[in-house]
């Protein structure tokens, strides 16, 4: 694999891994670091970026939703539990954005709820630049 593309499927593989679809970065994000193609430190710059940006499309979705079809009680689960992070934290709720299968419904009812958009990015931000920092610290 090109160093160029590596980095590119790394992001997009982020990116992805944070939106409303299936997708799992960390396997490549580790291959790549046991490839030692690139330094850490850029495969990590890479991933984050993908992945915050992922979690912020989603979160624009939910403002986006919002504005169409305002707030209507949520009936998910996963919905619900969002909710009721964000109702108890407030955007500090999106440090665990980057948990598996909570995380895209917590972007999405936070921009629903209208939550602080640049606290928001912030937040998501910092969570999965630790989540990744912490995966490279295990490889």
């Amino acid at each position: 694999m090109s160093e160029e593309l590596s980095l590119t499927s790394l992001f997009l593989s982020g990116f992805i891994s944070a939106t409303l679809l299936p997708g799992g970065s960390e396997v490549l994000l580790a291959w790549q670091l046991n490839e030692g193609i690139h330094d850490p430190w850029l495969l990590w710059g890479s991933v984050t970026a993908g992945n915050t940006l992922g979690g912020i499309v989603t979160f624009l979705m939910g403002w986006a939703i919002a504005h169409y079809y305002p707030m209507r009680e949520f009936t998910k689960p996963r919905q619900l539990q969002a909710k009721a992070w964000l109702e108890k934290y407030g955007a500090f709720a999106l440090l665990l954005s980057w948990l598996p299968l909570i995380g895209d419904p917590l972007c999405l009812v936070a921009g629903w709820v209208k939550t602080r958009f640049l606290l928001s990015l912030l937040m998501i931000t910092l969570g999965k630049a630790i989540r990744y920092l912490l995966i490279i610290g295990l490889f």
